[in-house]
């Protein structure tokens, strides 16, 4: 049997595959060590890629905006880029800095109220605690009859309380080690956004030259495809949630403006921000907002959860599928299917993601079906 040039590198490409995966199911543990190490090390420079990709969808608007402003200088080509990258970071921090500046505060005050209320009601329940002793000489005499050693629980609590201090110790350790390696990912994570954001087309250019030293022309423009696929339906998803957010916090915040309730803003705020987290984000600022309402009034907070349950099913229903939905060019049902199995798979994270990859998926499996439906000349409708 003869073989050609093709067909050895096929199978010599196939019996390094087979090796390769039989080396990491017979190392798997070593393997998952390692690849846990490599992702501690790089998990700044993702941090930062996500950053980077965050800050570029309102970075790109700004500096379009600016670009068409005055002529076109050498000057202003150099100092396009490095403004539009500053406006953003404040465009940034002002949204923060506001949203932080309307929930904290109301929050603290909420919380004085409810320990002010605590501090009212406590003497009354002592007096029904006191009442029912007295009514009940039963339970009393229970109490008198118990047989408790004071000199071994004492000595159980201050066993209790020394290991809970040693703890506490390690955990206060960990907690503040974990605190300073978070704080520095962050700020190399940070860092490294900025380069990339400044530097985005020379990086570009350098991965295609990479890609095309090493691999073949067509593969190449089918990974360029699918990256700017990718790119542009995460930008657009990422523009529509914040647009389906601020739309529900709106939405909150003039009917609870209209019937009255209190902490209007401060709800729709909160709900604008938890509702970033797809289709089951609104329910933790809900959650937040019931308890707020709930130390004023309990019937009003009662009145709010139906208010909520109604918006809710009007945006889980209409706005959201049409917005996020349509903006990466998703059916509504699919929607709801990535958002499911990504909170399954991965929490929140995997909500935020999956809408997205689905799309993709969907877009290239639906191109790949109708360009082999046009092969066999079939129109199925």
């Amino acid at each position: 049997m003869q073989l050609d040039d093709n067909t050895f590198k096929k199978l010599r490409w196939l019996i390094v595959f087979t090796l390769v995966v039989f080396i990491l199911l017979w190392r798997m543990e070593m393997v998952a060590l390692a690849f846990g190490l490599l992702l501690n090390i790089s998990a700044p420079f993702l941090l930062g890629a996500a950053i980077a990709f965050i800050l570029s969808v309102p970075m790109a608007r700004i500096e379009k905006i600016l670009s068409g402003m005055g002529g076109s200088s050498s000057a202003k080509k150099k100092l396009l880029r490095p403004l539009s990258l500053i406006l953003t970071l404040l465009f940034v921090i002002t949204i923060l800095a506001l949203s932080t500046l309307v929930v904290l505060p109301e929050l603290g005050r909420t919380f004085s109220s409810l320990v002010r209320t605590i501090q009212l009601k406590f003497p009354v329940f002592l007096q029904q605690v006191e009442e029912l002793f007295q009514n009940n000489p039963e339970i009393s005499q229970w109490l008198h009859s118990v047989d408790l050693d004071w000199e071994t629980l004492s000595q159980k609590a201050l066993e209790f309380f020394q290991n809970g201090a040693n703890v506490v110790v390690g955990s206060a350790f960990s907690a503040a080690r974990g605190i300073f390696s978070g704080v520095a990912n962050f700020v190399i994570g940070f860092v490294f956004a900025c380069y990339i954001l400044i530097q985005k087309e020379k990086l570009g250019l350098q991965c295609r030259k990479l890609l095309y030293a090493y691999l073949k022309a067509p593969l190449v423009e089918r990974i360029l495809e699918i990256c700017s696929l990718t790119h542009r339906t995460f930008a657009s998803f990422l523009t529509g949630q914040c647009l389906e957010a601020v739309i529900l916090g709106t939405m909150f915040f003039v009917t609870m403006t209209i019937f009255r309730f209190p902490y209007a803003l401060l709800v729709g705020v909160l709900i604008a921000l938890t509702a970033l987290i797809p289709i089951f984000g609104a329910f933790i600022g809900c959650f937040v907002a019931t308890f707020l309402i709930l130390v004023i009034n309990p019937w009003q907070a009662l009145a709010f959860l139906i208010l909520f349950l109604i918006l809710q099913q009007i945006e889980g229903n209409f706005i959201y599928p049409h917005v996020v939905g349509g903006s990466v060019g998703l059916p509504s049902i699919w929607v709801l299917v990535a958002v499911t199995i990504g909170g399954n798979l991965m929490g929140i994270a995997g909500m935020l993601l999956f809408i997205p990859m689905v799309s993709v998926l969907y877009t290239l499996l639906r191109r790949d079906v109708y360009a082999r439906l046009k092969e066999k000349d079939l129109n199925v409708s």
